[in-house]
């Protein structure tokens, strides 16, 4: 460990007035902070003849000295009544953590933090006054992401190596802070660094962030995006890895997935959502030969936009997220629905395009499914399951463990508002029952089901696992009642 004896014109000895002592001091920490945080903070330790930490309330440890440090440094800004020795001090966003040696004066520790803490405050003032350039370049970079110029975005950041992007979108009450947050604890930088690049930016009032890298990320940027959601209340769609020329299809992917994210899962991956627990369950043979027969007459651009459409649940907010007017998505809509014959409003017909736009699409069941296919002349329909594929011991497993739990007169509400399009009042028309008693139920279901009704991707899996466990009497005028209106508990 170094000490603070000191040679040549700085040095100081025991004669030597406590005057001079802070000044060259002083003036040690002063030549770091002109060469770097990381030298600053250094000095710091060596002055204090222990160790130092800046840490960061999001990001962690900023810098520290030694790097062993770190997770001491840290945990004590969490808990400082378990580190009654070591000495804090806030600074430019972060505090800084001094742990000095027993020997030393507390008068001389408090100076080399006052000190420390004033200059690092200095750096992040002048770092505070190039950001606001910074970010705007940023936001810069990302529309030209968006717009397909990946070459231009990669020359500007010196990184012609790196091949693919993960994007977050995010949306919460406070985005300009959350901003200035999650910079601070990425700190950005075009050159990148470990083989990846972030750029973060506010476009149409989210805050984006794509990570460049070369396929896979180490999951870094998803920590302090996580972080920064929670202390923040945002809520988060994330898409990726894909290559660079996907941008714009990773940009609607994470949009659609933000749908589903809730306080209690803040961020969604866009893999995550509609269906992709069944779908592993289901025989891949007649399963992947069905999708394929069914989705045959539509392009790859066809299917991102029904598979946008289904995520997000209505015509505009799939417009949100492809960046188009809603206009022409329902037009577009109108076009895919002619294709593919079916009532794209239909929650039977979402619920199987759902699926069959989850069937895996390689491995050793492609061929077999185009054999399948050459051998029909006639395309699959939407509206019906063929046998075999819904009906297997593991799908009715799947679906029991979803709704199973639920009383009939739940059962049966849930179904009815499903079939009317998640609409309380024709549900509750049909059902004989208040609307405010049919919200109450749908509360239930909810809690009892542990799942999100406000889910587009929720609702059209709990309608599969209805379907699966359908029973006779699953029917409003098959229940018997008591009181008026109110269904008798069975």
């Amino acid at each position: 460990m170094s000490t603070t004896h000191m040679t040549g014109p700085d040095a100081t000895g025991p004669g030597d007035s406590s005057r001079t002592v802070r000044e060259a001091m002083a003036d040690r920490l002063l030549r770091a902070a002109t060469r770097s945080g990381a030298q600053l903070v250094s000095e710091a330790a060596v002055l204090v003849q222990g160790a130092a930490v800046l840490a960061d309330p999001i990001a962690g440890a900023v810098y520290s000295t030694p790097a062993t440090a770190a997770a001491d440094g840290v945990h004590a800004v969490a808990h400082p009544q378990d580190h009654p020795h070591h000495v804090q001090r806030p600074a430019a966003g972060a505090v800084l953590v001094l742990h000095p040696a027993p020997t030393l004066p507390a008068e001389h520790v408090g100076l080399v933090a006052t000190t420390t803490a004033a200059l690092l405050e200095v750096r992040g003032q002048r770092a505070a006054e190039l950001r606001a350039e910074q970010m705007r370049l940023h936001s810069t970079l990302l529309r030209l992401l968006l717009a397909g110029h990946t070459t231009s975005v990669t020359d500007t950041v010196r990184a012609g190596g790196l091949t693919h992007v993960t994007l977050y979108r995010l949306t919460g009450p406070d985005i300009p802070t959350a901003h200035q947050v999650l910079w601070r604890a990425v700190r950005p930088s075009l050159a990148g660094h470990g083989g990846a690049c972030a750029l973060i930016g506010e476009v149409d009032g989210e805050l984006l962030v794509a990570e460049l890298h070369h396929g896979s990320d180490d999951g870094r940027v998803l920590r302090l995006v996580s972080r920064v959601s929670e202390r923040h209340d945002l809520l988060a769609g994330l898409a990726g890895p894909l290559p660079l020329a996907e941008t714009p299809t990773a940009h609607a992917d994470a949009a659609a997935a933000r749908h589903s994210a809730t306080p209690a899962h803040r961020i969604v991956p866009a893999d995550a959502v509609g269906t992709p627990q069944l779908a592993r369950l289901l025989p891949p043979g007649p399963y992947t030969a069905w999708a394929r027969s069914v989705l045959s007459p539509l392009t790859p651009d066809h299917r991102h936009l029904l598979l946008v459409r289904l995520r997000t649940g209505s015509a505009p907010r799939a417009a949100t997220a492809l960046g188009l007017s809603p206009g022409t998505v329902r037009t577009r809509l109108r076009g895919v629905a002619a294709l593919l014959d079916a009532d794209l409003d239909d929650i039977t017909v979402q619920a199987h395009l759902l699926l069959a736009l989850r069937a895996p699409t390689r491995g050793d069941w492609q061929g077999r499914g185009h054999d399948q296919e050459r051998k029909s002349d006639r395309q699959a329909r939407p509206e019906t399951l063929p046998s075999g594929i819904l009906d297997t011991e593991a799908a009715r497993t799947w679906a029991v463990g979803l709704v199973g739990g639920l009383e009939p007169h739940l059962r049966i509400a849930l179904a009815c508002w499903l079939r009317h399009h998640a609409r309380t009042a024709p549900a509750a028309t049909e059902l004989h029952v208040h609307r405010t008693t049919l919200t109450t139920w749908l509360t239930r279901c909810a809690e009892r089901l542990g799942q999100n009704l406000a889910d587009a991707a929720v609702r059209v899996e709990l309608h599969l696992a209805l379907e699966a466990t359908a029973k006779d009497g699953d029917d409003p005028r098959a229940l018997p009642r008591r009181g008026g209106r109110t269904y008798r508990r069975l």
